[in-house]
């Protein structure tokens, strides 16, 4: 099954989507990597999903992304004594560690001594999404004399956010160590990690890891924006966050900054992610609204890898149609000769080393030559990440012996992964390569295509070899 266009859809699994024949069908409609959102959900209801997911994958022929989405340090208020107040501007409001009483109009338990040990005077908090804005006035250890600056109704539980404060809180709380034990042993191929303040969380879990699948950085904090660069650097790809993005920061700073993040990613060859509220509507509603659809188009035009469906396809009404108004826009989007401009005039230079340089190289010659198709022969995926880097015109067929390559490629701009046998030498690959493209329907005898590929063979990240050849 080759899809018609580059970008891949990521649809999350839930209610809506359990069964095996809505799963089935919504591969069907585009889907490409499915979701497994571990803040909802029993274990048994995940792996259900999976088995299904990997069903198909055998039936279809075709590898399938499975991405696991831990949940994340999630930091709530606690309860009041007689249901939601109503928090009035100017009012003050206390923040208490360890309280034995229910809350009221006054305050409220608030039980993490992290969020405490990071306030300061001035400090602002965000409860229920944004909705409350509190200042700290006055702060210990376990208290914290606040103003309402925007008040309304608040009830149980409610979230809170600290948008100017990096918390000294590991993102891997016991209930996420938990599900990645899970996860990695159903063998998903992505772990999402959420809430990434700073670098380190990604070595923290890396380490836990160990190879088993990749990572994705969930960017949603504006910590994680300051240190952008190393974080993107030190993951596998990133997920845009929008939802607790465009909690901590103004909803007008949102739009630049993940323009900024899917640039940075291009320019490391790293897969980006846009999330959250993409066709929000149509978790009720058969059809998006018209920016729905624009905001889709401006993370395709942008060159990001892939976009996501959360509720859409996890609770809504109409999990298959978001998927399959999702694969329109796609494809209408990359049939604008002006899509090819951007992604053109976005392209940055590659860094100095080998493979970029290949990468590079086969992103001339594809067009010099008007080839057909590109091939990456790879054991790690190096060689058609470095080749999704430079978003070539033709298309990327990823040939791999490992099928766990196979289906973590399944996320990467424009790559149709294929799982082929191990090669001996670059006569056989080539070989090989010509006849995958032919079969896969990318190329017709008499045309050319462009194989790049890391010698020796098997041996991860070592891209050095560009060989053009004729079907």
């Amino acid at each position: 099954m080759r899809r018609r266009r580059n970008a891949k859809i990521v649809a999350t699994l839930g209610p809506a989507s359990s069964d095996r024949a809505t799963i089935q069908q919504l591969f069907e409609a585009g889907a490409d990597v499915f979701r497994l959102n571990f803040s909802h959900g029993t274990h048994e209801d995940h792996k259900k999903r999976y088995d299904i997911v990997r069903d198909i994958e055998r039936e279809t022929g075709r590898p399938i992304s499975v991405l696991a989405d831990l949940q994340g340090p999630k930091l709530r208020i606690g309860t009041f004594a007689n249901g939601p107040v109503q928090l009035q501007q100017d009012a003050p409001f206390q923040l208490r560690l360890k309280s034995d009483q229910a809350g009221d109009e006054a305050g409220v338990a608030l039980p993490h001594p992290e969020i405490f040990a990071a306030l300061r005077q001035g400090t602002d908090l965000l409860l229920d999404d944004g909705r409350i804005r509190l200042r700290v006035e006055k702060c210990g250890k376990e208290i914290a004399d606040t103003r309402v600056i925007t008040g309304g109704p608040l009830s149980d539980r409610k979230g809170v956010n600290v948008p100017d404060a990096v918390l000294p809180l590991s993102a891997l709380t016991e209930k996420d160590r938990r599900d990645l034990d899970f996860a990695l042993q159903l063998g998903v191929d992505w772990v999402a990690l959420s809430f990434v303040q700073r670098p380190e969380d990604i070595r923290e879990i890396k380490e836990i890891v160990d190879g088993r699948s990749r990572i994705i950085a969930k960017l949603e904090k504006p910590s994680a924006i300051t240190h952008l660069e190393a974080i993107v650097r030190e993951t596998d790809a990133v997920m845009v966050a929008r939802g607790d993005l465009g909690v901590e920061l103004p909803a007008e700073q949102v739009p630049a900054i993940q323009k900024r993040i899917v640039r940075t990613c291009r320019q490391q060859g790293r897969p980006v992610i846009v999330a959250t509220q993409m066709l929000e509507s149509m978790v009720s509603a058969p059809v998006p609204t018209r920016a729905e659809a624009s905001d889709v188009a401006t993370a395709i035009y942008d060159g990001a890898d892939a976009v996501m469906l959360s509720a859409e396809s996890a609770s809504g009404k109409y999990p298959i149609a978001a998927v399959r108004m999702m694969d329109n826009i796609i494809v209408q989007t990359e049939a604008d000769p002006f899509h090819r401009q951007e992604l053109d005039a976005s392209h940055t230079p590659p860094r100095p080393e080998v493979a970029d340089a290949i990468g590079f190289a086969m992103r001339d010659v594809t067009r010099i030559l008007r080839a057909s198709a590109t091939v990456a022969y790879t054991s790690s995926g190096n060689s058609a990440l470095c080749m999704a880097r430079e978003r070539p015109e033709a298309p990327i067929i990823g040939m791999t012996p490992r099928l766990s390559t196979a289906r973590q490629l399944a996320l990467v701009w424009g790559v149709h992964a294929v799982l082929v046998h191990e090669v001996a030498g670059v006569t056989e690959m080539t070989d090989f390569a010509t006849a995958t493209a032919r079969r896969e329907g990318f190329a017709e005898a008499g045309q050319s295509i462009v194989i790049s590929a890391g010698m020796p063979f098997g041996r991860a990240g070592t891209t050095n070899l560009l060989r053009v050849a004729k079907v």
